[in-house]
């Protein structure tokens, strides 16, 4: 009697996203595995495949004083990579965080920094909906988008975002601002953050971009 074993055409990285669509397991267990298939993916691109590292930039930003509080404006720029764009159509969130700094100009010591703020937001893909959420981690705030292009450029149009109360300012003292945007990776387990920490693709991280505070 001849026996037919009949063998899987699947690669590593889709048993592994078979295997877990069926086995029941904890949300930060299949962020972990699903992130470590998509880089053993990643290792398998041909030599003629176009790879996208994805760049963050700033391109403007400016404060604007609205009832003593100062507001932020800013545009930014924000590409994807290869991998960033995978984990995000498997159901991995991303998380973009705009750092602004508040730095008060010293003649005789080094400028201070008096204040630094994280703004956060979460970029998520539902499936079923197909649909792209954008949501404020700061506020809780969120919108639903068709395209991932419509929600980064809703992410990169920062319009009166309160920012600072003037009355923690120092009066008659000149200050700057300073602003950078990046992919945050913290809130993932501290196995795939070591992963991810020597991965180029993952280190999308714009420039600082500094303007002076007009009183």
């Amino acid at each position: 009697m001849v026996s037919i074993t009949q063998v899987s055409r699947r690669s590593p990285e889709e048993t592994m996203l078979h295997t877990l669509k069926i086995v029941r397991i904890r949300p930060w267990l299949y962020t972990v595995l699903v992130a470590l298939a998509l880089l053993v993916a990643g290792t398998g691109i041909a030599q003629d495949e176009v790879v996208r590292e994805g760049y963050f930039e700033v391109r403007s930003a400016s404060m604007t004083l609205v009832g003593g509080v100062h507001t932020l404006d800013a545009r930014l720029q924000l590409v994807l990579s290869n991998e960033a764009l995978e984990a995000l159509s498997s159901g991995v969130p991303l998380t973009i965080e705009l750092q602004l700094q508040v730095i008060r100009i010293r003649r005789l010591y080094f400028d201070a920094v008096d204040a630094e703020l994280a703004i956060r937001y979460e970029l998520e893909y539902r499936p079923l909906s197909q649909r792209y959420i954008v949501r404020s981690l700061n506020s809780g705030d969120q919108d639903s988008f068709a395209t991932l292009y419509s929600a980064l450029n809703n992410l990169g149009r920062i319009q009166g975002l309160p920012a600072i109360d003037d009355s923690l300012l120092v009066p008659d003292r000149p200050y700057r601002f300073r602003l950078r945007a990046m992919l945050n990776t913290q809130q993932y387990p501290a196995p795939l953050r070591l992963l991810l920490f020597w991965r180029s693709e993952w280190q999308l991280q714009s420039e600082w971009i500094e303007w002076p505070l007009e009183r």
